[in-house]
């Protein structure tokens, strides 16, 4: 597609982007901040083109400003702050504020919702809510390559009950010489082995891939053969639509400083279904105990109602109202429907640009590329099964030329991040990064792979030379 055709394509004018403006609501670091040494001096105080949201999403400006307030209020008030607030926001009530916000996000009622801990913390609580093996039904059906994390958490899970997580883990990987997994495959695996599954879990959003999952299709097939679906939604909240409640998903858990801006480390969450309502909590503490009487110290544990009661200690202030002030921003976005339909055109775009690189593979031709002619291709899917990142492979494989890229790029003032060993991640983020920032991200990618591509150029050229003096030298001393 020529460039100005993608242009037309995607680009929205100014009068119809008026999400556009809600750039100004974030600090964007300057190319002379994040060390863009070959960005040009006349761009030094410029903001850099940040495309690493998947990771670590720009701070609010309204998150600094929360977490000023709170560290005011903690030096004027001290322990007064849990109940006296000058601004409204108790402590002994913060995620009251936040809990409304995320249920909006991700389509559930707010008893359905706790904002509070560590993603794997709340993970391992949901797994020992909801993985109740027996003999006959014990197997936990995952993606292979999952999150790390998800990995540890789910055969340290397993081995707890006495299974060996070889046996009781079916780990799915994609087909061979593809690089995402296929619904009907997953779908497949369930109507053979039901029987024999306690527990699925699957991201929202695969970390390596950018592949978007059918959240509700998998929900609906988990549970018609009596399992229950848990999903990590770590790179889907903000980035995608959700309905949990109603696609009737029995648990969820993510983290919140990717696509939710809430700053590094910051305040997780989780998502247990109403119709669980009652389930007994295995790891109880006394933030999940009803606050009516939570200060009366009882000796008996008595549970809000809902997702709340999963609570364990009290929430970190200064982490959830830096949450608080990403998520006022979403609202007045409007929430995830308008920025859906921003994202699919900012992401259309980018992959636009990058196919009509002269540096393209297509993904077909990726496996089987042996060139050593630098090159690009996307490994995430088209259509509704992609979010705001795509996932580039730098070919040819195994060569070392993604890091090469990578920092070329940070030194152009491009910000991704990557995944070895030959994965870029590139997203733009709806909230906040312009069509400028695509066509500049493309821009210097093909600069960064021409440059690479003459280095190599100019390498060859001094082999063959040095091999015709070699070989001149050896003539001579035949002659002679």
């Amino acid at each position: 597609m020529p460039a100005a055709a993608a242009s037309a394509a995607f680009v929205l004018p100014p009068e119809q982007d008026p999400i556009a403006q809600l750039r100004d609501e974030f600090a964007i670091p300057t190319n002379k901040q994040i060390g863009a040494t070959a960005a040009g001096a006349e761009l030094e105080d410029a903001p850099c083109t940040y495309m690493a949201g998947n990771s670590l999403g720009l701070m609010p400006k309204r998150a600094k400003k929360l977490v000023q307030e709170e560290l005011e209020v903690w030096s004027t008030r001290a322990v007064e702050g849990h109940f006296d607030h000058p601004y409204g926001r108790p402590w002994v009530s913060i995620t009251d504020n936040v809990n409304p916000l995320l249920a909006d996000l991700i389509g559930a009622k707010e008893a359905e919702v706790a904002c509070m801990s560590t993603l794997t913390a709340n993970l391992h609580l949901m797994l020992n809510t909801f993985y109740r093996p027996t003999k006959e039904r014990y197997k936990i059906l995952c993606e292979a390559h999952a999150f790390p994390s998800d990995q540890y958490a789910l055969a340290s899970q397993v081995a707890s009950h006495g299974f060996n997580p070889k046996e009781a883990l079916i780990e799915l990987p994609p087909r061979t010489g593809e690089y995402s997994l296929r619904e009907e495959d997953i779908l497949d695996v369930l109507a053979l082995e039901g029987e024999s599954i306690a527990l699925v879990l699957f991201p929202g959003v695969q970390y390596y891939t950018g592949q978007v999952f059918n959240i509700q299709s998998i929900t609906k097939a988990a549970k018609e053969q009596g399992c229950v679906c848990g999903w990590d939604l770590a790179h889907a909240v903000g980035n995608v639509p959700l309905a949990l409640h109603d696609w009737k998903v029995d648990f969820a858990v993510w983290c919140s400083y990717k696509y939710l801006n809430s700053g590094p480390g910051g305040i997780s969450g989780l998502f247990v279904h109403e119709s669980w309502s009652g389930q007994p909590i295995r790891n109880a503490g006394w933030w999940g105990h009803d606050p009516v009487t939570r200060f009366d110290m009882p000796p008996t544990f008595s549970a809000i109602p809902g997702a709340q009661g999963f609570q364990q200690s009290n929430p970190s202030v200064l982490t959830t109202v830096a949450l608080l002030g990403s998520l006022q921003v979403f609202k007045e976005a409007g929430g995830m429907a308008p920025l859906r339909a921003r994202s699919v055109r900012l992401t259309g775009y980018l992959d636009a640009l990058i196919r009509r690189s002269r540096f393209w593979v297509p993904p077909t031709r990726a496996g089987s590329y042996t060139s050593p002619r630098p090159s690009v291709s996307i490994i995430t899917p088209v259509g509704a099964a992609r979010g705001s990142q795509l996932s580039l492979l730098i070919l040819p494989t195994g060569k070392g030329f993604m890091p090469r890229v990578l920092q070329g790029m940070k030194e152009r003032g491009v910000l991704g991040d990557s995944r070895k060993p030959d994965v870029i991640r590139l997203a733009p983020c709806a909230l906040y990064n312009s069509w400028e920032d695509v066509e500049r991200a493309v821009a210097v990618l093909e600069e960064v792979l021409d440059e690479i591509e003459h280095e190599g150029v100019a390498s060859k050229v001094v082999v063959e030379a040095q091999e015709k003096l070699r070989s001149s030298v050896q003539t001579m001393a035949t002659i002679v």
